[in-house]
């Protein structure tokens, strides 16, 4: 089943993207949804080819019953969250406000990646097909090739680091001022968060990462992530000239104050996300010595 996951992680990535913000609309107006159909089309595609699959399976067999409906319940949970993060006002706010953008990215890699990966949605999709493509899919994701590339990309370590790397990457003022500017780029910029972090947190749910690991990469990235989101909330200019040329933000702040409370957002609730579920894991790693 594992080599399965890398496949079946680009097919998710792939019908799930993160467009740019820029819709073209006035940014004197209030923020409205984002149906635009690149982003609502590839949602519903991953939703339908979970709920097919789902349907196939809970026909098939009801042994696993109660695991499939905490699939059922954890993918739905991560989809709405995602989807809310994409397609409402909140995306569309995120091209006045820093804070908002950075509350739609927490949304994305603290909420919906981990209750995504949680969901174990990729075997659940694969029902989805007929059983003659099902088959050449699970025999191209057992491959040597592609099992050795999942196990590398998921590994504890390459997955935090990569991570780390487009956190800090992406918002350095040229790359993301550039992403800004370009819609491209910041289709770049969404996809990369997106995919580091469903790459991290599958790195830190895998059975074959040692509980130990697995919190020892949490930390790091709670103070990795906190340190940036740290250095945005103290600045005391704008960063970002893409939103330093707004005189003031939403609800009054000015650019300074909006870039503050996005590093706020940051630094807290990731921090928080992060360090706690290292405390989950050590935990249960201590759990057997009190037994």
């Amino acid at each position: 089943m594992r080599a399965v996951r890398l496949a079946g992680w680009a097919m998710l990535v792939a019908a799930v993207p993160a467009w740019a913000h820029d819709t073209g609309a006035p940014h004197d107006e209030p923020p409205g949804w984002t149906l635009d159909p690149l982003i609502l089309l590839p949602l519903l595609l991953a939703a339908g080819a979970f709920a097919v699959g789902w349907r196939r399976l809970s026909r098939r067999s009801r042994l696993g019953e109660t695991g499939l409906r905490r699939s059922a319940g954890r993918f739905g949970t991560g989809w709405l969250v995602l989807a809310g993060a994409l397609l409402s006002p909140l995306h569309e706010a995120g091209e006045r406000s820093f804070a908002a953008h950075m509350f739609e990215h927490e949304l994305i890699m603290l909420l919906a990646a981990p209750l995504l990966v949680l969901s174990r949605p990729l075997a659940v999709m694969l029902w989805a097909f007929p059983a003659g493509p099902r088959k050449r899919i699970g025999a191209l994701a057992a491959a040597p090739v592609v099992h050795g590339a999942w196990r590398t990309l998921s590994a504890p370590v390459f997955a935090t680091v990569a991570q780390a790397a487009a956190l800090w990457l992406w918002h350095a003022p040229a790359l993301f001022d550039r992403a800004l500017s370009g819609s491209g780029w910041h289709a770049a910029q969404h996809l990369s968060f997106l995919v580091t972090a469903l790459l991290f947190w599958s790195a830190m749910f895998a059975r074959r990462t040692a509980p130990g690991i697995a919190a020892l990469c949490l930390i790091v990235t709670s103070i990795v992530s906190g340190a940036l989101g740290a250095l945005m909330a103290f600045a005391e200019s704008p960063w970002y000239a893409g939103y330093a040329r707004f005189a003031f933000a939403p609800f009054g702040l000015s650019p300074v104050e909006d870039q503050q409370i996005a590093g706020l957002l940051m630094w807290v609730p990731g921090g928080l996300v992060h360090a706690g579920a290292a405390l989950v894991i050590v935990r249960r790693l201590l759990r057997p010595a009190h037994a």
